[in-house]
């Protein structure tokens, strides 16, 4: 009874597809959050009749044969790279990523990491970081004589003093592009890994290179709609009851097998 196996692949499959939209509503007030979607693919076949095998001595060959299909399988968790919208928060630091790219930053290994949440904050010694603390790449540190921090949308950063009339340049913020943003790697904290699916980064000026511009003031919301993720939880849950109720169709088949006498 094949039936049993191949209705409990399509249940797995609909509960990996809750655990995703449950995921998406969890994070639907996360900064710069992508929504994900779960993928699936048919499984393997059972070729009970090949097409194209000869069906008879005067060689008519069979056009379709016959093909069992043995359920469905996850092909991937695909994210929803489109941007949020854009929401005013009025802090200095927080800067918003109109268009494609990411901002580097690096963690405690040395290594890189990429991340579209711009809710950035000074560390101790007035070093521009993230809100885990890691610092953004190139390092820009703010004196604490600053009375005010001005970003332009190319990402020049400029520093302001009670003692000054012109504006003090402390660096310029990078931005990084791939090739393949789905193939980034998810690391949590909004981070993301660099992949050999993603390609390598390619870093340059914001407005530049096909990559976005800043918008200081601002930070960008989550791309989750929570009225789709309501519609498609609605469809998993009765494509789980579904594949339950072939299970029970099948377990009633089997029962009455059994009681043939």
């Amino acid at each position: 009874m094949r039936a049993l196996d191949i209705a409990a692949t399509g249940m797995s499959a609909q509960q990996l597809r809750v655990e995703v939209i449950s995921n998406n509503l969890a994070n639907m007030s996360t900064t710069a959050f992508n929504a994900r979607r779960a993928e699936f693919a048919d499984l393997h076949y059972q070729q009970i009749v090949r097409p194209g095998t000869i069906n008879a001595s005067d060689g008519t060959l069979v056009p379709t044969g016959v093909q069992v299909g043995l359920g469905v399988r996850p092909a991937a968790i695909s994210v929803d790279v489109s941007q949020g919208s854009l929401s005013n928060t009025g802090g200095d630091l927080d800067i918003a990523i109109d268009g494609l790219g990411y901002f580097e930053v690096t963690l405690p290994s040395g290594l890189s990491a990429y991340t579209r949440d711009g809710s950035l904050k000074l560390s101790a010694d007035g070093l521009v970081v993230t809100s885990d603390g890691y610092p953004v790449v190139p390092d820009i540190t703010v004196p604490a004589d600053a009375r005010d921090i001005s970003i332009s949308p190319a990402g020049e950063v400029y520093a302001f003093f009670n003692d000054r009339v012109e504006p003090e340049l402390l660096g310029q913020i990078t931005l990084a592009g791939f090739s393949n943003e789905k193939g980034l790697e998810a690391a949590g904290s909004n981070l993301f890994l660099e992949t050999s699916a993603s390609g390598p980064a390619l870093i340059a000026v914001p407005g530049e290179s096909g990559l976005g511009s800043l918008r200081q003031h601002y930070l960008e919301d989550s791309s989750v709609d929570p009225v789709r993720e309501i519609t498609e939880l609605i469809k998993a849950q009765r494509g789980y009851e579904l594949n339950a109720k072939v299970i029970s169709a099948a377990d009633q088949m089997l029962g009455a097998t059994t009681q043939v006498r």
